[in-house]
């Protein structure tokens, strides 16, 4: 790998604390500090994604390479640091946060000019580790792993993964904070993106009323990462604060398309870019539930639930327009724009309904229509991918209750199969409404509509296979998510067993999953 040509522009440019000293304390007027990772003696690698490695220009990986994938060995030009940022969790204002296991190396330039920081997650404690070890257990780094990579295929903007490696050491967890905690194995991921800025790195600043740093770093932000922007003075902050606001609506209609249910969306989760970004107590749906929320932490509230994703995110901005007011300091811009996002975002997302259910436009008519499908899936307990993957193949010749009972997760009974008759009619009469022929319908679905995703109880046997030293299960599952549009392993692309219902780690998991 070539790693020699890893750069620092963030730390170049930006005040920071140059200690060393990674004990747990606040590091006011600063927005990283300097650490170095713990090192790891025995590390093993699991896998290693060598096309990522190859876009981003660091080439092919090689034995000698193991130990910087775990942060034990770095080029002379590297040193190693970790950011400071605030936020709001579970809608209260938590202080000041930061990376707590993430240590960045730098970001990296491939032959096209586009650039990659590169982060380890796991590799030890920081100053914002807040009393904890730093380090990452296997079970989260695998989730983490495969699930950014599997979203990025689904065309989903995401962060990646480069590597998933043993630390060779155990790490002491409490996986479902019951007083019960256990040994587990350690691991290390490396994850890359444009920019791992947050939210919170605004609101940091802002808090700290170190409004000249906020204003270099939101110049920093458009000048790397928000070329389309232009404009000067104040300006260039509104167009800033409003291409957020796009970037986030846009991020939550493409969680919407493909069922995916971040689990713990506070603002410190939020990427400035429209990333998806820490892969914790996630889950793709299984069945369709506006009301589920996949993190035992957000219980009872559900405040991070489903069907509350949009809204989240946009109370999500109405914090960082209190951080950017600052530099705006145009309260009617802030609130027109905030306003509408509401619009923006559900206009965006019915449009991605027409084309997972392969309508050419959207009608006035389709808002009592897509209401009468979500009353239809909740219902039936309907599998949210399955649903439409059945769809495509609908054949009115063909007897309902053997085409969706493979669907449903309750058993349906002749009062339910009603209902299902009735939405096809309905369904039935829209696409006569399409100008479009039928097999420009199909096509519009099967690019909308995946036919593999990863679902947690794939996750929980992929890593119970490599806690026992077996990874043919990961290779296929990696197969499978390179392709998600396509059946490759049909045993993937079924609804969930229900031997799995209440296994945890396969429906819900905590904030340390």
């Amino acid at each position: 790998m070539n790693i020699k040509n890893i750069q620092q522009p963030f730390i170049k440019i930006f005040p920071g604390d140059f200690s060393g000293n990674t004990m747990q304390r606040n590091t006011p007027k600063v927005l990283f500090s300097t650490v170095e990772p713990a090192g790891f003696d025995h590390p093993k690698l699991i896998a290693f994604n060598e096309k990522l490695s190859e876009e981003m220009g660091l080439g092919k990986f090689e034995e000698k390479d193991l130990n910087f994938l775990v942060g034990t060995q770095l080029p002379e030009n590297v040193k190693t640091y970790s950011t400071a940022y605030a936020g709001h969790q579970f809608g209260n204002w938590a202080g000041q946060l930061g990376d707590g296991r993430a240590i960045l190396a730098g970001e990296i330039k491939n032959s096209k000019g586009e650039k990659n920081e590169i982060q380890w997650k796991g590799a030890g404690a920081t100053p914002y580790s807040r009393h904890a070890d730093g380090r990452a257990v296997l079970r989260s780094s695998v989730r983490e792993y495969l699930m950014s990579e599997a979203m990025f295929h689904l065309g989903v903007p995401t962060t990646r993964a480069l590597s998933l490696t043993f630390t060779g050491e155990d790490v002491v967890r409490d996986i479902m904070y019951s007083g019960n905690p256990e040994l587990e194995k350690g691991a290390v991921v490396i994850r890359t993106a444009e920019s791992f800025l947050r939210f919170g790195h605004f609101e940091l600043m802002s808090a700290q009323q170190e409004y000249k740093t906020l204003q270099e770093l939101v110049d920093f932000t458009i000048e790397n990462y928000f070329k389309e922007i232009t404009s000067e003075g104040v300006q260039k902050y509104k167009d800033f604060f409003e291409n957020v606001g796009r970037r986030t609506a846009d991020l939550m209609v493409e969680w919407y398309r493909v069922g995916f249910v971040h689990g713990v969306m506070n603002t410190d989760n939020m990427s400035i870019l429209g990333l998806t970004i820490d892969y914790g107590p996630y889950s793709m749906m299984d069945e369709y539930d506006l009301n589920f929320t996949p993190n035992t932490t957000d219980l009872p509230g559900r405040r991070y639930a489903f069907g509350k994703q949009g809204q989240i995110s946009q109370w999500n901005l109405w914090q960082l327009a209190n951080a950017l007011h600052p530099l705006i300091k145009d309260e009617k811009f802030l609130e027109d724009i905030l306003n509408d996002y509401g619009s923006y975002f559900w206009e965006s997302h019915d449009r991605m309904l027409c084309r997972k259910f392969g309508f050419d436009q959207l009608l006035t008519s389709d808002e009592k229509f897509f209401t009468s499908w979500q009353s239809l899936m909740q219902d039936l307990q309907l599998d949210y991918t399955l649903f439409f993957n059945e769809l495509e193949k609908y054949d009115d010749q063909k007897d309902l209750r053997f085409q969706f009972e493979n669907v449903s997760y309750t058993f349906l009974n002749d009062e339910k199969i009603s209902k299902l008759e009735d939405f096809m009619k309905e369904y039935q009469s829209r696409l006569e409404k399409n100008i479009i022929s039928r097999e420009k319908s199909l096509e519009l679905m099967h690019k909308a509509n995946p036919k593999f995703i990863l679902r947690n109880y794939l996750l929980y046997q992929c890593i119970e296979e490599i806690n026992e030293g077996k990874t043919d299960m990961l290779h296929k599952l990696t197969h499978a998510l390179e392709n998600p549009y396509h059946t490759i392993y049909p045993e993937f692309s079924a609804k969930r067993p229900s031997g799995y219902d209440d296994i945890s780690g396969c429906s819900m998991l905590s904030c340390s999953s």
